[in-house]
């Protein structure tokens, strides 16, 4: 009877670890694909932005990435915009290599 009680929640256990697992990475994967479909119209604070993407695909737009990891998407033909990308590569340029040891 222990034996059939221990597989009975064995199988209980291993269903709900694959529900949560096949849930987690459906989720990630949203994440990843995050396109821009709303944009933003007020103009951003070039300091707080880290990173960006240009995307064409629903619509043309760069999606900017905040310090505090919040991705907001705005039009690309703003001349902030195009200040902020430009501010953004010259970070990247700028930084130092630190060899991997």
């Amino acid at each position: 009877m222990k034996l059939h009680t221990t597989a009975i929640l064995l199988l209980f256990w291993f269903g709900v670890f694959t529900v949560h697992t096949v849930r987690g990475s459906s989720s990630s994967e949203s994440m990843r694909k995050f396109k821009c479909v709303n944009l933003s119209t007020r103009q951003l604070n070039i300091r707080n932005l880290v990173n960006y993407e240009k995307q064409q695909v629903p619509t043309d737009a760069i999606m900017f990435l905040t310090a505090g990891g919040i991705k907001i998407c705005v039009r690309p033909n703003q001349e902030w915009v195009q200040a902020a990308i430009k501010r953004i590569d010259e970070r990247r340029t700028a930084k130092p290599h630190n060899p991997s040891f």
